[in-house]
């Protein structure tokens, strides 16, 4: 089962993220047929949205992760909400990224999105995640999110995340960074451990401690039939007739879940007959 623990640290100066996302990123594999290479792209791109999702406070809050390789040969797409229902897309990405921009969207539900963008560091989620946090949120930020995916299958999945909270010491920013050097090979600790391991060996910690929150994260998709027909219907009936006349349906195809979805002449009649 995919967690994601959360706690504070050194003095409650510290945030701590301790995530196990496996079946989350085999989801992905299965819905799309990725090759191993891709999802390990995605797959660490789908553990920082879990990530990101469990930070979210508000009841309508929902982010999203958009990479762009500098030479356009690949785009990654993930998001989730405050519920941890994650997913996401690769186009491309066989061969890792060529430079290019990370872009992130953080809405509350209630106000104007929060839109950040920085530069790829790398093909190394985590390090492009920390500039990220560096540069648009000016938030100090450790990240190790490793992924390891052989033959189709998700061996290991998950990483540590640490931030400091403001004010923190000296002592406390030591501790942390001490703390991270553990988890250089992230995909290695979380295969050996998994996230409850890490926080025993690692931290002294227990899940079910006070002061621990669990959350669950998945792959889900927030797709349906209904919410397509939202998006057609603003194209007026003319035109959905005209689609159907050229080309034979009116067809939507969701990346995130690799759905089809068709509508036929009569499909469409039945949706303005009033």
């Amino acid at each position: 089962m995919n967690k994601l623990y959360k706690t504070l640290l050194f003095n409650n100066e510290v945030s701590l993220s301790v995530l196990d996302t496996r079946e989350l990123v085999q989801a992905a594999i299965n819905i799309h047929r990725l090759d191993d290479k891709s999802a390990e792209l995605l797959g660490g791109m789908l553990t920082a949205c879990a990530y990101m999702a469990g930070c979210l406070k508000s009841e309508r809050g929902a982010v999203s992760l958009t990479v762009k390789s500098g030479d356009n040969s690949a785009t990654v797409s993930v998001s989730g909400d405050i519920n941890g229902h994650i997913r996401g897309y690769i186009d491309g990405g066989e061969r890792g990224l060529k430079g290019g921009t990370l872009t992130v969207i953080k809405e509350d539900g209630l106000f104007r999105p929060f839109i950040g963008t920085s530069e790829l560091k790398s093909d190394s989620v985590s390090e492009n995640l920390m500039q990220y946090f560096h540069m648009s949120e000016q938030v100090e930020t450790a990240v190790a999110i490793g992924v390891k995916v052989k033959d189709g299958k998700c061996i290991a999945a998950g990483g540590v995340v640490m931030q400091l909270l403001p004010g923190t010491s000296e002592e406390s920013m030591d501790s942390a960074e001490n703390a991270m050097q553990h988890f250089v090979n992230a995909a290695e600790v979380v295969e050996k451990y998994g996230a409850e391991g890490i926080l025993k060996n690692y931290f002294g910690l227990s899940g079910e401690e006070r002061g621990i929150y669990i959350l669950f994260p998945e792959y889900k998709c927030n797709c349906s039939r209904k919410k397509i027909e939202g998006v057609i219907m603003p194209l007026g009936y003319s035109e959905l007739l005209k689609i159907i006349d050229e080309e034979g349906g009116v067809k939507v195809h969701c990346h995130y879940c690799n759905t089809d979805y068709s509508f036929s002449k009569d499909e469409i009649e039945e949706l303005f007959k009033d």
